[in-house]
Formats: C-alpha cells, sequence, structure tokens
C-alpha cells in the first residue's frame, strides 16, 4: 500500500484552501427539474444484454441521470503559477452554464443540471446532488451518486469528508447516514453498509483487508449484481459510521504526485443497504381484549429495499503531469483503463448503441445499474480553474454531458415480507397456546378447590352433627339419671314422713294410690327437664355473643397497634427527612459561600489582569478580522493565565447552572462578577454551546435590557461577541431582539472598551448572509456607524470588520442573483465614511475598508454611486499600492471587469 502525505481534502484541511468563510444559501428547490429536452416514449431503453442496467418488463419511472458541476478555487501553486492568466472556465449558476475559455476571444457554452461555484458549502453540494437519490433510496429505489474528475480537483472532499474538525465541511456520505436515521425506525427497519475499493481490477474489502479478492455475482434471471464476499455492518447510530468510515479510509490506496499530494489509487464504493417495513392495508392485524386473543387479518408485510451506492472514483490524470513511475505507473494505467471503459459504456448508452461493452471493466459491472438500469443517479464532475490543465477539464465537461443523455428507468424494489408473516404467526400460535394452557390448569385448579373444599365442608357438618347428637344423648342420660335419682330421695323422704319402717301388706286401693301418685312425680319431673333445657339453650346462645364480642374487641384492638406501628414508622421517617433538608440546606449554604469567595478572587484577579494589560500598551490588542476571539488566546500567553485556570477551576466544581443562577442576583458585585466568569467562559468554543443550552444567552441580553451598570454592559457585550463567532447562535441572538439590544447599548455607552465589544458583536452578525436584511432592518447598520463618534481606533477597527463582512456577503449574494438593486451600506450611508477611511494609518482599518470597497465595486449597481463618491480613484489606489496582495489583485480584477469604471477612467 502506498503510504499517505498530508495536504489533501481527506479528513483534514484541503491544501486548495476550499473552505471559504461562510456558506451561502440559495432559493433553490434541489428537487426541481432541470431543462432538457422531452424524451418521447421510444427514448426509454428498452431491455438489452449488453445494457449497463437492463430494465424488466414491468412497469418504471424514467429518470435521466442528473449532472452537476462543481469548481474547485485556486490552490497555493496556481495562485502563484497562473496569476497572470485567467481561470479556464466562468461559472453562471443562475442560468446552469458553464463557459469553457478556447483563447481570449472565444469560449463553448454547457449546461448541466446544477453549476457549484468555488464558494459552495458542503451543504449546498448535499442538496442540489445527493438529497433526492437519499430520498428515492428511502422510498424503495436503488441510488447511486458519484464523483468523477482530474485527480486534486476535490472528489473526496465532497463525498467523503467526515468533518470531525469543522462540522460544516461534512461530505455527502456522513450527511446521507444523518438523513437516513432520521428517516427510518430502527425498531422495524434496518440499515447494513459495506465498504470496498477497487485497485489494480481487484474488488478489496476496507473493513477487512485480508478479504482482497472479493468475486462479482451475477443474477442469472434478473441480471442484479451482488458481492456476496464482503463484509456488511449494520449501522445503529452516527458514531459507528462515521468509525467505519474512519476505518476504511485508513486502509485506502493513496500515493504522492506533482498533482496531488494525497491521491487516491484506487476506486471507493461505499453501498448503503436500507430495509423498510411498510405499514398500511396490507400489514399483519391482531387485537387483544382481555385475556381473549382474537385474530383478524394476517397478510405478509410489505419490504422496501432500497440500496444507496456511492463511488469516490480514482483521478484521471496524465503520466506527463502527475510524475507517476514505477508502481505508481501502474496503478495510473490500471485507472485510466477503468475509467476509459466506463467513458465507452456510457457513449453507447449515450448514442442507444445496441451492444454495450460492460463487461471490459470490474468498474463497469458494478455499476451496471447506475447507468441505463433501475437506480436514480446523480454524477457530480469536478474541476479546477487552472489554465494549465485546460483539456483535462474540457474531458472531465465532456464526460458529464454524455452522461446527461443517459435515461434509467426507476423500480420500486419492494416485496412480501413471509419470513416477518411466518414469525409473527409463530409468536401468535405460541401466546395463543400458552394462553390456553394456563387457563386450562386455572381451571382445573379451581374445580380441584372447589372439591376439597365442599368434601371439607361435608365432613366437618358430619362431624359436628355426631358430636352433637353424642353430647346430646349423654346430656338426656344425665338427666333420666338425676331425675331417677331425685325420685328415688323423694320415694324415700314420703316413706320416711309416713312412718313406714315396715311396709304393711297394702290392699288394691293403696297401691293403685302409689302408682298414682308415682306417674304424676314423672310428669313433674318430665317438664322440671325441659325447662332446664330451655335455660341451657339461653346461656349458650349468650355465651357465643360474649365470645363473637370478645373476639371483635380483639380484632380492633391488633387493628389499633398495627396503626400506633404504622404511626411510629412514619414519625420516624419524617424525622429523618427532617434531618436530611437540614443537612442539605447545611450544605448548600456552604456551597453558596465557597461560590461567593472564590467569584470576588476570580473577578479580582480578572482586574489586576486587565490593568497590567493595559499598561502593557495597546499594540498587544489585536485589531483584525478575528480581534474578539484572539484577545482571550493573549490572556493565555500573558502571566495572568491564572485566571483561565480559576475560571475553569470553578466551572467544574460549581457547575453552570449555578453561574448562570448568580445573574439575576439582587447583589449588584455578585451580579458583575458572574457575567465575568460566563464571559471568561464564552471565550472557549468547547463551552459556547453548553452556555446557550444553560439559558446564558437569555440572560446575557437580559441584563443588557434591565441593567444601567457600564461595566455589565461592557462585559455582556463581548460575551455575546464570542458566542455570535458560531452561525447557529447568531440566528438564536437575532430571534431573541439581540441586534436593537445592542443597538440601544451602543448609543447609551461612552466607554471605548464597551463601544468596542459591541461592535463586534454586530461585525460577527453583519457576516450571516440569512441575517442581512433583518439586521439592517433592526438598526444594525446605523448602530454600527453611529459608533465612529468615539474615533478611538479599536472601535474603528470593529466597524470596518463590521462592514467588510456585510459588503462580502452582498457581493456573494449578488454574484448567484439573489440580491438587485443597491448596497443596503450606500443606502444607509455608508460609502463616505469608508471613503475617507480608505487610506487610514491603522493597518487593520485600512485592510477591512479596502475590502469592503473592493466587494462594494463588485456590483454594478453601486458603480454610480461609487464614482459620484470619491472611491474609483480609492480603488485605483489600492489597484496600485496596497500591502497585500490578493486584496490588489481583487481591486484591479474588479476595476478592468466593470464596464462604468472603465468609461469614467477614459473620460477623465
Amino acid at each position: 500500500m502506498a503510504t499517505s502525505g498530508g495536504g489533501s481534502y481527506r479528513n483534514g484541511t484541503h491544501r486548495n484552501s476550499l473552505k471559504v468563510d461562510r456558506p451561502f444559501s440559495m432559493n433553490s428547490n434541489p428537487k426541481t427539474s432541470v431543462k432538457s429536452k422531452p424524451l418521447s416514449s421510444s427514448g426509454l431503453r428498452r431491455s438489452s444484454t449488453g445494457s449497463i442496467g437492463a430494465a424488466k418488463d414491468d412497469a418504471g419511472v424514467p429518470g435521466r441521470v442528473r449532472v452537476a458541476v462543481r469548481l474547485r478555487p485556486r490552490n497555493t501553486e496556481e495562485l502563484v503559477a497562473d496569476a497572470d492568466f485567467a481561470d479556464c472556465v466562468e461559472l453562471q449558476p443562475e442560468l446552469k452554464r458553464l463557459k469553457l475559455r478556447k483563447n481570449n476571444w472565444d469560449s463553448d457554452t454547457y449546461e448541466f443540471d446544477e453549476v457549484l461555484t468555488e464558494f459552495a458549502s458542503q451543504k449546498r453540494v448535499y442538496e442540489v446532488v445527493a438529497k433526492p437519490v437519499v430520498e428515492s433510496v428511502l422510498d424503495g429505489y436503488n441510488g447511486t451518486i458519484m464523483a468523477y474528475g482530474q485527480t486534486g480537483t476535490g472528489k473526496t472532499y465532497t463525498l467523503g469528508r467526515l468533518g470531525e474538525e469543522d462540522t460544516a465541511a461534512r461530505g455527502i456520505m456522513v450527511r446521507a447516514m444523518e438523513d437516513i436515521l432520521a428517516d427510518v425506525s430502527l425498531e422495524t427497519d434496518s440499515i447494513s453498509v459495506s465498504y470496498l475499493q477497487l485497485y489494480m481490477e481487484t474488488i478489496q474489502d476496507l473493513l477487512d483487508p485480508a478479504n482482497d479478492n472479493i468475486p462479482i455475482v451475477e443474477d442469472s434471471k434478473t441480471g442484479d449484481v451482488s458481492l456476496p464476499g464482503a463484509n456488511l455492518v449494520e449501522i445503529r447510530d452516527q458514531k459507528s459510521f462515521v468509525e467505519l468510515l474512519r476505518l476504511g479510509e485508513a486502509h485506502r490506496f493513496a500515493a504522492n504526485t506533482k498533482l496531488n499530494t494525497e491521491s487516491s489509487r484506487s476506486h471507493a464504493i461505499l453501498m448503503v443497504h436500507v430495509k423498510r417495513s411498510v405499514k398500511g392495508k396490507h400489514s399483519a392485524l391482531s387485537s387483544e381484549k382481555g385475556s381473549n386473543l382474537h385474530m383478524k387479518t394476517l397478510r405478509p408485510a410489505i419490504v422496501r429495499k432500497g440500496k444507496l451506492v456511492v463511488v469516490d472514483l480514482a483521478g484521471s490524470e496524465r503520466i506527463d503531469k502527475s510524475g507517476s513511475e514505477g508502481h505508481t505507473l501502474e496503478e495510473a494505467k490500471s485507472i485510466n483503463l477503468s475509467l476509459s471503459a466506463l467513458g465507452k459504456c456510457i457513449n453507447a448508452l449515450a448514442e442507444n448503441s445496441v451492444h454495450v461493452p460492460v463487461r471490459d471493466s470490474k468498474l463497469t459491472r458494478l455499476l451496471k445499474d447506475s447507468f441505463g438500469g433501475t437506480a436514480r443517479t446523480s454524477l457530480v464532475i469536478t474541476i479546477g480553474p487552472s489554465p494549465r490543465h485546460r483539456g483535462e477539464t474540457a474531458s472531465t465537461i465532456m464526460f458529464g454531458q454524455r452522461a446527461m443523455k443517459v435515461e434509467n428507468m426507476l423500480k420500486l424494489k419492494e416485496e412480501f415480507d413471509y419470513k416477518s408473516l411466518s414469525r409473527g404467526l409463530d409468536i401468535q400460535l405460541d401466546k395463543l397456546i400458552s394462553e390456553h394452557e394456563r387457563q386450562q390448569k386455572a381451571f382445573e385448579n379451581e374445580i380441584e378447590r372447589i372439591t376439597t373444599e365442599a368434601q371439607n365442608r361435608i365432613s366437618e357438618v358430619e362431624r359436628n352433627y355426631e358430636d352433637a347428637l353424642e353430647e346430646e344423648r349423654v346430656k338426656y342420660q344425665r338427666d333420666y339419671m338425676e331425675s331417677i335419682k331425685k325420685l328415688e330421695e323423694q320415694l324415700v323422704k314420703n316413706q320416711q314422713k309416713h312412718g313406714f319402717e315396715k311396709v304393711p301388706v297394702r290392699s288394691e286401693d293403696d297401691c293403685s294410690a302409689l302408682t298414682s301418685n308415682t306417674e304424676s312425680s314423672k310428669i313433674s319431673a318430665v317438664e322440671e327437664v325441659s325447662e332446664l333445657k330451655k335455660l341451657l339453650q339461653k346461656e349458650s346462645l349468650l355465651r357465643k355473643a360474649a365470645e363473637e364480642e370478645v373476639n371483635s374487641l380483639k380484632s380492633q384492638l391488633a387493628q389499633w397497634k398495627r396503626s400506633e406501628a404504622s404511626g411510629n414508622s412514619e414519625i420516624i421517617k419524617l424525622r429523618k427527612m427532617l434531618e436530611d433538608e437540614a443537612l442539605q440546606k447545611e450544605k448548600l449554604e456552604g456551597e453558596i459561600a465557597i461560590l461567593h469567595s472564590q467569584l470576588l478572587q476570580i473577578s479580582s484577579e480578572a482586574d489586576e489582569t486587565r490593568r497590567r494589560l493595559d499598561r502593557g500598551g495597546s499594540g498587544k490588542v489585536p485589531g483584525d478580522l478575528d480581534s474578539l476571539f484572539s484577545q482571550v488566546k493573549l490572556q493565555q500567553q500573558e502571566p495572568g493565565n491564572g485566571e483561565k485556570a480559576s475560571v475553569a477551576k470553578l466551572f467544574e466544581q460549581v457547575g453552570l447552572q449555578k453561574i448562570l443562577s448568580l445573574l439575576e442576583s439582587e447583589d449588584s458585585d455578585l451580579r458583575i462578577h458572574a457575567v465575568k466568569v460566563v464571559a471568561n467562559l464564552a471565550a472557549e468554543e468547547t463551552n459556547q454551546e453548553k452556555i446557550v443550552e444553560a439559558g446564558g444567552l437569555t440572560s446575557l441580553l437580559m441584563l443588557l435590557r434591565s441593567s444601567e451598570n457600564e461595566t455589565i454592559h461592557r462585559v455582556a457585550a463581548g460575551a455575546i461577541a464570542n458566542l455570535a463567532m458560531n452561525e447557529t447562535n447568531q440566528e438564536l441572538i437575532m430571534g431573541q431582539g439581540g441586534i436593537g439590544l445592542l443597538s440601544i447599548t451602543a448609543a447609551n455607552a461612552e466607554d471605548p472598551q464597551t463601544l468596542r465589544m459591541v461592535a463586534g458583536a454586530i461585525a460577527n452578525l453583519c457576516g450571516n448572509d440569512k441575517l442581512q436584511m433583518k439586521l439592517r432592518g433592526e438598526g444594525g447598520i446605523k448602530a454600527l456607524l453611529g459608533m465612529v463618534r468615539c474615533r478611538h481606533p479599536d472601535v474603528l477597527a470593529q466597524v470596518a470588520r463590521g462592514i467588510a463582512n456585510f459588503a462580502k456577503c452582498e457581493s456573494r449574494a449578488s454574484m448567484q442573483g439573489t440580491k438587485t438593486g443597491r448596497s443596503l451600506l450606500i443606502e444607509d450611508g455608508a460609502l463616505p465614511w469608508i471613503v475617507q477611511n480608505a487610506n487610514n494609518e491603522a493597518s487593520p482599518i485600512r485592510r477591512h475598508i479596502e475590502l469592503a470597497l473592493c466587494h462594494l465595486a463588485q456590483h454594478e449597481a453601486n458603480a454610480k454611486d461609487m464614482i459620484s463618491g470619491g472611491a474609483l480613484w480609492e480603488l485605483v489606489r489600492i489597484s496600485r499600492d496596497c500591502s497585500r496582495e490578493d486584496i490588489r489583485t481583487l481591486a484591479h480584477r474588479t476595476l478592468t471587469s466593470c464596464p462604468a469604471f472603465q468609461a469614467e477612467m477614459r473620460r477623465l
């Protein structure tokens, strides 16, 4: 594998300085169809064994290959070598045209679906090139995104940039996966990825370098191409996908050539498989009510399988220009052969040829579905501006022109998911069986319980009945014996009473009388026994009632004891909570005291540092485009670095939320110390997002609105200026009325340091293309011009920086055709001050004013005002005497390209 050199687009800063100050927006819909000649029905490609993507007989949607051209800005070498030569291409993005110069008098014009200038942001490129393809893949179609161009023109930067240092620089691969993950549901859908490279006609797995000879398999029925030997990794989140890209990029072949310090020597191919379940009338339906499960309608679910293929082609090169030799020469030959085979296939498809040479290269076999097949294809061709490479640029443009003639038949990739239906039926059947077994077991247990309970009751009743009978029999027998005994005793007493010592012979009358007395005694005994039984029953009832009352009292006593125990536990719990609250209160009071002391200490250290910097002289205070951010760096270089360490320590120990809460303190000194700490934290880019999320920006704006303290205004404006360096924060500041508050603060302030901070915040907001009209409408330009009354050089430098940023955004908008008419700066009366300070002694002020004049002059609608206001002669002076070569070149180009300026100079 060839060693990788530094300085290319790949995962770092591009050596050709493609990065611009701020991306521009464009009011065009990326889904809008481009102007092209209508295709007749006969133009739709039919099935053919030779076509790259032979369509089936089933219906498809016609979709032409969309082609966008992207221009790379001049690199350092080209700025020196081609300084005296104009660019070989001229872009007209509003007309979607490109002019390729033949010489100084003649040029060829080509139309494309999109024309992207060197100022086009990565987001803009993704929206117009890749987003429609990604949306089609999510809808179930195949899609291809491919970059083609000369080596060193930015193909890998456009597709594979990870954007770890700058999120705005993320490439198409990363942004496409972000949109896919945001649209799918990981519970029902799946995403899997393969990452490959085609090196010397050998397909290798970038995720497993040992797997270096993967075969291509074609389905004999459908003609679809697959790579069964490639690793297929399931993606669950964006972080794992970025790690996968980083791993694959590390295994990709690259080499150092004269045209590119890190030239890709292989074609990289990223395949993203998206499988989605479509929920609708064909999905399986089931409902569950109570414990019963009922199956309604069971049909196989529809699954849509889309495949996104992102192809980063190796750059075409000429051997005499790249200086390739040895093994690098062999690699170049292989690259050029595969690209030549791809060009032949596209030529054949564009000319409706019967035979398409698909099998001449593995690259064309892999792209069989992308050109003339069933996939939606977007091609971005990358070119450079250098006239030395005009031949390569012309070849790239012609490749794109031929590709625009290729027509694909888009086909929806969907099928019934019988496997999921089978799994669902198995799961539902298992549930029904389990529910049936559970109900049956519960029924059997209930029957067994009822049977056992009935048997126990019957046995108990029989036992009780036998016991009652036995007790009654014994009782009657005892009563009978007692009655007999009483009668015998009564009889003995009667005999003794009548003096029957001897038993005389009784007559029959006496015997009958005795018998009657005996019977009457028996009757009275029986009556007495029945009376005793009634009394016994009554006593039994009273005893049962007493026992029930005793049991009730016992249960009430037990309940009262339980209530008492519960109350005691609740009282203990409340006492513990009170003790915890007291401890927490003491702890919070201690933290507040520590926080107060630390804030006082940091404030004193900050004041001492500021005084030490003031004594060191104003020459150490920077005043260029990034002056506010540089002041924080200067504090890190000076001995006052202890302040930063103290703030970081306080941030870790106390926490951001507690520090922000002190901004609302009634103690003015404490509020001043707190806002100083927030301002120091805002100077670090890593803290800015946390401060905004915690409500710090809102609190700072509230201080500008409610406080009358000049110190608070100065420090709060400095913190807002630091936060305004982020584009997202700029929109939040404008949305919360920040520009109005800054304007009021500027009007009321007299301290130069306060005005410098306010001017720096407004200057940062002036660099946002989206906020131009709103910023001017809320008085931002008026406030910026009003601060020149101070005449302090640091304040004037920030005002000049804001005017330069605003003029640059207007210039970009005018070039893109989104703005017409005079500059808003000229309408608000800024031109006299700009002309007056164009030759200011202070270099920061002069440099920004010179840039502002150059940007204003690029729009012809401003020419009349600039001529009448004396700005023309300042432009002439800048083109001759400016110390910076880039500004001098820009002024010269502006003067020579504006007819009004040329006419005025000829007249004078």
